[in-house]
């Protein structure tokens, strides 16, 4: 894995004790641990639509509405999960484990839900609650352990581990499914054994203090040493090299204000603005679900086969996702956000032509564009504006609002296509994201100058 430096101003004042060049050794050991549990849900999340689909007679609608449902109402459990994680030291490692055991187990559930319609939604449930439980804290620990100018790096280095699981899930479903003649009970249980490993590792190599290094660090560069009660994680000179308002002067274990940590992370206007724009560019957003399905048709691939698809927007997102968060750092993250979103509009007038693999790779490679630039660029561009005290309260608001406006977005193309059909469908969701693309380019904050 390739960690991306940047260079230096000669006249930049000296990095706080324990920060060097390298991404910090807590962000490579989260990165490890999404690694893992991406190959367990990525295994269940490539198989599911075909399951549901044309396995249980799911129509496109039904499909819709039940993706949409659990990824935007259990959303909701972002806002708890970030509320007691930013409620004392060493919460957001305790949190973010029962979070991703919590995923695991619903594998299980799928298991032994059989074709219960009541027991998949169950099981779904389950997975669904724990990542919402789980994301606000992991994240939180990466704002916490990097600094401010450095948050795009990071988060691209997180997100191409992340995504190597992602990569590496279908893959595995594919060889399971070969291997059993298409038994997807076999690969539910393969998930689960894949998603407890992932439990273990946080446990053994992230500390419980998100701004400490872990049991194994993944640098030997040596730095100068300092009483940690003088490193803080963000201090009053720290300015990202980033659009968004300058990092309060906090340290990681301030304590909360008056009005607590929720309602202090969601004062800063500027912050106000990026959810409203995450939100409204959320809400005309097509899962990648329904994009696969529509290539799975053009392309008229088996059964065994499509669980492959996502892995062409995986390998193009692993290879960018770093690149992207440097760019991101240097140039602005407000462009780079806004450009991802473009790319995926793109995608959308892509599967508009005619079918064949030069239009299904094109569609595959600007999807992995567009989780590039937006998934860690976006709490990268929002997490300056947070206080280090409520940063997975406020990371979890950003979270819920954009999931919550993805549910609109699923069931409404849902609809769309079972009344309509798949081509109308996407014509109105390209006129939908583009209006929401020139919506936020308006909304979003300009960045702002360096000190």
């Amino acid at each position: 894995m390739y960690l991306a430096t940047t260079g230096r101003r000669p006249d930049a004042p000296p990095r706080p004790a324990g920060v060097g060049r390298r991404v910090p050794g807590t962000v490579v050991a989260l990165g490890a641990v999404s690694l893992v549990t991406d190959v367990s849900s990525e295994m269940v999340t490539a198989v599911l639509p075909l399951y549901l689909v044309l396995g249980l007679g799911l129509s496109p609608l039904q499909f819709g509405f039940l993706d949409g449902l659990f990824n935007g109402a259990t959303a909701l459990v972002r806002l708890l999960g970030g509320r007691i994680a930013d409620r004392g030291s060493g919460r957001h490692r305790t949190v973010a484990g029962a979070g991703y055991l919590l995923s695991a187990l619903s594998r299980l559930g799928l298991l032994m839900a059989g074709g219960a319609a009541g027991g998949i939604a169950a099981a779904l449930a389950a997975d669904r609650l724990g990542k919402g439980v789980r994301t606000a804290p992991r994240d939180a620990m990466i704002t916490l352990s990097a600094p401010p100018e450095t948050l795009g790096r990071a988060f691209g280095v997180h997100r191409a581990m992340d995504t190597t699981g992602a990569l590496l899930g279908p893959l595995v479903a594919f060889v399971v499914l070969w291997a059993t003649a298409d038994a997807y009970d076999a690969v539910f249980v393969v998930s689960f054994a894949t998603g407890l490993l992932g439990v273990v590792v946080l446990g053994l190599f992230v500390p419980a203090d998100p701004s400490a290094p872990p049991p194994r660090a993944a640098s030997t560069r040596p730095v100068p040493s300092a009483p940690p009660s003088t490193v803080p994680a963000e201090g009053p000179t720290a300015t990202p090299a980033a659009d968004g308002p300058a990092a309060p002067a906090a340290g990681p274990n301030a304590a909360p204000g008056p009005a607590g940590p929720a309602a202090r992370s969601t004062s800063d206007p500027a912050f106000r603005r990026v959810v409203a724009a995450a939100a409204l560019l959320g809400a005309a957003t097509v899962g990648d679900s329904f994009l696969y399905l529509l290539l799975q048709r053009g392309l008229d691939l088996s059964a065994a086969l499509f669980p492959l698809l996502p892995l062409g927007a995986a390998a193009c997102y692993l290879l960018l996702a770093v690149p992207a968060g440097r760019i991101a750092d240097r140039a602005g993250r407000r462009i780079p956000f806004l450009l991802g979103h473009g790319a995926l509009l793109a995608a959308y007038l892509t599967l508009l032509a005619p079918s064949g693999l030069p239009t299904a790779v094109l569609v595959l490679v600007l999807l992995g564009v567009f989780y590039a630039a937006t998934d860690g660029v976006l709490m990268a561009l929002a997490a300056p504006a947070l206080p280090a005290a409520g940063r997975a309260s406020g990371l979890a608001v950003l979270q819920t609002g954009q999931a919550l406006a993805r549910l609109v977005g699923a069931a409404g193309f849902g609809a769309a296509w079972t009344w309509w059909g798949p081509r109308p469908a996407l014509v109105a969701a390209a006129l939908a994201l583009a209006a929401a693309l020139t919506a936020a380019w308006r909304i979003l904050p300009g960045r702002k100058a360096r000190r």
